[in-house]
């Protein structure tokens, strides 16, 4: 299905950006996997014969050499799929600036020069796929995570504007906002809330973090990942500047 296209995924050492990476390869994509943890990343990369890029992306210089390698290697981009997150809970009162700081550059800003660096190779091919990690707090919003929320709503903003540019050259963008995928990253946020409020993890998970949702279940990685291969499919072509939710019902309410 995507023989010979060339994918970049970030955040693609485990959780998410992992079982993206598996999908594309499996439909026949070269895929750059890219990450900051190198031993993960390689010993990944190795299992399914990728290739593979350690980066900061919360660094610009390090974003532009995660495209010029690609090109190094492939000789094009065809695929930007935009994983790496990290999150922090704090009041705003007492949210750490630097912190702030970070979580914009890696969720927005990288995003951003990502496809910036990338957009001219698809424009040549008259065919590209851009499609974002956003989240259901790119929808709405939970209190004492202001620069998670703040990063999301702006990259459902710069999905929709990047898709209107992108249109007249086959280039579609699009952002997936899904509730809690079971990842290292909401890991530790069940640990950390089962502590803070002194209960067990299951309770976190069925009493906080499904409260809203009418399917009584965190998501799994891989049913991302098969989203995001549909996403980038020529069933898919006329799919563009969506914010897509898949959130077990959340926002029916």
């Amino acid at each position: 299905m995507l023989n010979e296209k060339i994918a970049i995924v970030t955040g693609a050492a485990s959780g998410i950006g992992l079982a993206v990476s598996q999908n594309l390869a499996q439909a026949g994509a070269k895929v750059v996997m890219v990450d900051i943890n190198q031993p993960l990343l390689q010993q990944e990369a190795q299992r399914l014969h990728a290739a593979y890029t350690v980066a900061d992306l919360s660094k610009r210089a390090d974003c532009k050499a995660v495209v010029d390698y690609a090109v190094e290697q492939f000789g094009s981009v065809d695929i930007l799929v935009n994983v790496a997150g990290i999150q922090t809970i704090s009041p705003i009162a007492d949210f750490p600036e630097d912190r702030w700081d970070l979580m914009l550059n890696l969720m927005l800003t990288a995003p951003f020069l990502l496809t910036k660096y990338s957009w001219r190779y698809m424009q040549q091919n008259r065919w590209g796929r851009v499609i974002n990690l956003n989240s259901i707090h790119g929808l709405v919003a939970s209190e004492f995570k202001s620069a998670y929320v703040s990063a999301k709503h702006g990259l459902a903003g710069f999905t929709k504007t990047a898709a209107l540019e992108g249109g007249e050259y086959g280039i579609t963008v699009n952002s997936i906002c899904p509730a809690y995928v079971r990842t290292p990253l909401v890991d530790k946020q069940i640990a950390d809330q089962a502590k803070h409020h002194g209960i067990s993890e299951q309770e976190v998970i069925s009493k906080i973090m499904l409260q809203k949702a009418a399917v009584k279940r965190l998501i799994e990685p891989a049913e991302i990942g098969e989203f995001v291969k549909f996403l980038c499919s020529n069933a898919a072509s006329s799919i563009s500047g969506a914010n897509l939710s898949i959130d077990g019902g959340w926002t029916a309410g």
